[in-house]
């Protein structure tokens, strides 16, 4: 039986049982509402062997990152290695086990995991590596692979096919939550919730550090975001640094990022902004597509979902009212519109996988003449990781890419049939450059719909990798 009072003296106190080779579901989402004093105690725990899943592992001196440095992590089960260049050299060295999976995916496995459910079918990543199986999850010394991810079993529903994916139990939690009460019930703050539920309850043992916490009774039961039931022990935290990844912040005028893009990359951004329609849930992936809601038409207004939890995302802050949580799917600081909710991961998924979502926005590698997705890995050069875009472009829902026209080498990104590994198979419905709009017509490949001002058809042609129809009815852009 768990104790009446599960606050207990220290962080170190809390972790002391935790062991060699154990399986942690650590919360957390970048740098936000990580359980920031129970990794430190468990560092200098020294406990080893570690599987961890988590979205992603912190950076390289802070967060996760930290037991990556002492090598106490045997195994990451992440959607996204992002910019932490210890995780990514310690995978591609072959010195780190790493499993990778879609975002949505990881937080339903832990959800499944916690609801006692051992396994589910999704649409998420069918027709990709993860399906077929043989991704590196470690590699050998000489840069050959040791462990191969196993091939998924499929199912058809509906003429679509689905991927089984297994629930995640962790032998121990480490979550993090705003307010505690005695028992345990927890309130988060802001997006700082993201995948604290779904680890909380997917860990046999789980272990809340909390800002503050309150006698039983405090906490109306209508604010309680987690029960006490998921809670086995909580540490009150002081002191907290909760750095931000991406401090983004706009003028007391209103003047953000991206009001004077010029350029190449100002040109797909204005065009993108055409493609948003007033009312639409819109979801739009880092850098380009995000900066497109600057240049919203006047009279539209649509929401922006943020894959880490927050449905109205507004612009930057100023900087004077910075919040470490509450952040955006690319780490940044932002602000929140009138109307807007918070929800945890496998919430944000479920609008995502349900088709909520009316429009993605989002770059890519490559683009293949049939639709095909590829950006999120280049083998054992580059591994940023999926992060959420296997979810959202398996979603059903409309997709479309917005990128440079070629690559920095020259090369170019679109292709009778992408050579870099896939995102996912026919799932692009337009495709933005700086030289032309084109779409995916099943059956007929890419039309180009429009052409910018400033090019010709030939050199639209020297830059693409694939032949191509041209609308009868081109417009210029």
């Amino acid at each position: 039986a768990r104790p009446a009072n599960k606050v207990v003296e220290s962080a170190a106190a809390a972790v002391a049982d935790i062991f060699d080779g154990a399986t942690l579901c650590v919360g957390g989402f970048g740098l936000c509402g990580i359980p920031e004093h129970l990794i430190a105690a468990l560092r200098d725990q020294g406990t080893k062997g570690l599987i961890c899943a988590s979205n992603n592992a912190g950076v390289d001196d802070f967060g996760l990152g930290l037991l990556l440095q002492t090598k106490q992590v045997r195994r990451m089960i992440s959607s996204y290695v992002g910019e932490n260049k210890l995780f990514e050299a310690q995978y591609l060295g072959g010195e780190l086990e790493v499993e990778l999976t879609p975002q949505g995916t990881l937080a339903e496995r832990l959800r499944a995991g916690g609801h006692g459910i051992p396994a589910f079918y999704t649409p998420t990543a069918a027709n990709t590596l993860i399906q077929y199986g043989g991704f590196p999850i470690k590699y050998d010394s000489k840069g050959g692979v040791e462990i191969a991810s196993l091939p998924r079993e499929t199912r058809v529903f509906d003429g679509q096919t689905y991927v089984m994916e297994e629930a995640i139990r962790g032998d121990f939690a480490l979550v993090k939550a705003q307010k505690a009460d005695t028992r345990g019930n927890l309130v988060f703050n802001k997006t700082a919730r993201n995948f604290n539920p779904e680890c909380a309850k997917a860990g046999r043992i789980t272990i809340a550090e909390v800002e503050e916490v309150v006698e039983a009774g405090e906490i109306d039961p209508d604010d309680v975001h987690l029960p006490g039931i998921f809670v086995d022990r909580v540490v009150l935290g002081t002191n907290y640094e909760k750095r931000i990844e991406r401090v983004t912040t706009t003028d007391a005028s209103g003047g953000g990022k991206g009001a004077d893009l010029g350029g190449a990359r100002g040109k797909i951004v204005k065009r993108a902004a055409l493609e948003f329609e007033d009312g639409m849930y819109v979801n739009l992936g880092i850098g380009i597509p995000t900066l497109a809601s600057n240049f919203l038409a006047p009279g539209i207004r649509i929401e922006l979902q943020s894959e880490n939890g927050l449905l109205g995302m507004g612009p930057y802050p100023t900087a004077d009212a910075v919040d470490a949580d509450l952040i955006n799917a690319g780490k940044e600081t932002v602000t929140m519109i009138p109307g807007s909710s918070i929800f945890s991961s496998s919430e944000s998924f479920g609008m995502i996988r349900g088709r909520a979502v009316d429009l993605t926005v989002l770059g890519a590698l490559q683009v293949s003449s049939t639709g095909d997705l590829s950006n999120w890995i280049i083998p054992g050069k580059m591994v940023k990781g999926m992060g959420g875009a296997m979810d959202l472009v398996g979603s059903g829902s409309r997709v479309v890419v917005t990128m440079e026209h070629a690559a920095k080498s020259g090369a170019p990104k679109i292709l009778d049939a992408t050579t870099l590994p896939l995102t996912g198979r026919g799932v692009v419905d337009r495709i933005i450059t700086e030289m032309a709009v084109f779409d995916v017509v099943p059956g007929h490949g890419l039309v180009m719909r429009e052409i910018a001002d400033d090019v010709t058809m030939e050199q639209v042609k020297d830059k693409t990798g694939c032949a191509f129809l041209v609308d009868d009815n081109l417009k210029t852009f």
